[in-house]
């Protein structure tokens, strides 16, 4: 496979990987998020229209779109640990709830469903370019975003606490873990990721549009199951994640270069996130057997 091969999929995994690593945690905590497929265009027209359309510098447009992130992040997590809705029904009521108003305010404000944005040289090499014309820079950023994850979850203390919570929350909790907290720090990590690869959807195709990032929440979901990380919360793996993400990748542009039919490929990809959930219910019957031999 040369260097036109290994960049079309690794491009496709490097933005689908960013989200589906926060959201493959808060699936090892037990919960779902289904609100990054509005908040990826949410923080696009945010960071298009405080520097398209209000000729704001880069850093405080970025700063715009990921706030947006953090926010959206910040509501579903107090939502969920204030009420007892599931998360799933949480995150899906606040993805109409922002994709109406982000569709609402960009035809207010800007009058149509798009922005354009041309960023300065620095900004777009930093964010939006394509190394040697086929890399995207966003490919360095996943894996450092990776790296990061992966100290939280294997490394520092906060991992035990995810894996825990997700196991048991009621044992957790009376064990003196913050799991409210935890919470809400996993729900506006997905948000700080989504709206990063917004952000940087600006950067390298310099325009914002209303409709789009719906295929984020299937695909992080798929790259996350793939990987391991069980439906029921309290197992997965970074590591895991990655792979899961990589295989869907290698697949998805493995159907597009085969020039398939595609229904076909939709078949095929549907296959696979099949086999991902009944080996995810083989994983799960294992790690309960191991639990019990252990106590």
């Amino acid at each position: 496979m040369g260097a036109p091969g290994w960049s079309s999929w690794l491009n496709i995994a490097a933005e689908v990987g960013i989200i589906a690593l926060p959201v493959g945690l808060l699936m090892i905590s037990g919960e779902f998020d289904i609100s990054v497929g509005s908040v990826v265009p949410a923080a696009s027209m945010m960071t298009a229209m405080l520097a398209g359309h209000y000729d704001l510098p880069a850093l405080v447009a970025i700063t715009g779109g990921l706030c947006v992130g953090l926010i959206i992040g910040l509501v579903n997590g107090l939502l969920v640990t204030r009420t007892t809705i599931p998360s799933l029904i949480v995150t899906i009521g606040v993805m109409f709830a922002v994709m109406g108003l982000t569709l609402g305010f960009a035809v207010l404000i800007r009058g149509s469903t798009s922005v354009s944005y041309v960023p300065d040289p620095l900004t777009k090499a930093l964010l939006g370019q394509f190394i040697n014309g086929m890399f995207s820079v966003s490919i360095l950023w996943w894996l450092g975003i990776v790296a990061a994850f992966f100290y939280v979850l294997h490394i520092s203390p906060i991992g035990n606490w995810i894996f825990a919570i997700g196991g048991d929350r009621e044992s957790a909790r009376n064990a003196g873990i913050p799991t409210g907290q935890v919470t809400i720090g996993l729900f506006m990590a997905s948000g700080f990721c989504a709206a990063f690869v917004g952000v940087t959807q600006v950067m390298t195709y310099q325009q914002a549009q209303v409709a789009g990032g719906q295929s984020f929440i299937f695909n992080s979901i798929m790259c996350v199951v793939i990987g391991g990380v069980l439906l029921t919360g309290g197992a997965g793996s970074i590591i895991g994640i990655l792979l899961g993400t990589m295989t869907f990748a290698v697949v998805n542009q493995g159907v597009f270069f085969a020039a398939l039919d595609p229904n076909i490929g939709s078949i095929i990809v549907g296959a696979l996130l099949l086999a991902a959930v009944l080996s995810n219910d083989t994983f799960r019957t294992l790690a309960l057997r191991a639990a019990a031999k252990k106590s």
